[in-house]
């Protein structure tokens, strides 16, 4: 259930979801963290600030609306003053996906005006999600990782370690062990794992699902997986969510 502020109401909640590598699962991360957050009994607020690909919101079973906050290669300070505004004065749980063109100016933006610690003052809670992932693309999102928590003075980071790409490793050493986390471990609020499963079953399913921009409940209580490919997919579901009760999000 919903925490609540000492004057009874209940506590508003910020997620956001940033990466300054595109198609390395950022948005599949404001998916999944809306799904877990609504079946814990959180009033989801999701927006869609991905200028270039609307992913979140083609999930119908989300609801989530768009929101552009890019003009002229910066942010839109006037969208995003709205953005904030609602934050401020609305109550509730609220996931933003944004997108890798925004990252840069966005998080500027936020550092520029001090935003992070306003929230805090105003008893808002924010949580940074950050996907690092294996493969090629292992050296920028440990970058991107990098400028998030070299500026934010809180411990508020999530790491969604994605194996999609390949195994999260370098030179043998785990995430844990680089010296990237190391060096920001005092950042870091927790980390969930997405890990790589049977391509032929497990990671067949959650591409089809994934495709269709169905929700886990949606995927498993419709009529478009065969019942194995729905029990595989419950068991990612379970794995997931388990993983995010451990760190405490709600």
């Amino acid at each position: 259930m919903a925490k609540s502020n000492a004057n009874g109401s209940k506590a508003t909640i910020i997620h956001m979801s940033l990466q300054g590598k595109g198609g390395v699962g950022k948005s599949l991360v404001a998916a999944i963290l809306s799904q877990y957050l609504a079946s814990r009994g959180q009033d989801v607020h999701g927006i869609d600030a991905d200028p270039v690909n609307h992913t979140l919101s083609e999930y119908r079973g989300i609801g989530a609306c768009c929101l552009n906050i890019l003009k002229d290669g910066g942010v839109d300070q006037r969208e995003f003053d709205l953005l904030m505004e609602r934050f401020l004065t609305e109550s509730g749980t609220f996931v933003v996906d944004t997108g890798a063109s925004t990252f840069i100016p966005l998080w500027h933006y936020v550092l520029e005006n001090h935003a992070l610690e306003h929230l805090r003052e105003r008893g808002k809670r924010v949580y940074i999600h950050s996907v690092i992932t294996g493969g090629q693309s292992l050296s920028d999102t440990l970058s991107g990782f990098e400028q998030l928590a070299g500026t934010t003075r809180e411990k508020n980071i999530v790491v969604w370690l994605n194996e999609y790409f390949g195994p999260i490793s370098r030179d043998g050493e785990r995430f844990d062990e680089m010296m990237e986390c190391k060096q920001h471990a005092d950042k870091l609020h927790g980390s969930v794992a997405i890990a790589r499963r049977t391509a032929d079953t497990f990671g067949r399913d959650v591409e089809e699902m994934i495709c269709r921009k169905l929700t886990f409940d949606e995927a498993v209580n419709g009529a478009e997986f065969t019942i194995m490919a729905k029990q595989r997919l419950r068991v990612i579901q379970r794995d997931l969510f388990e993983q995010l009760d451990a760190i405490g999000l709600c």
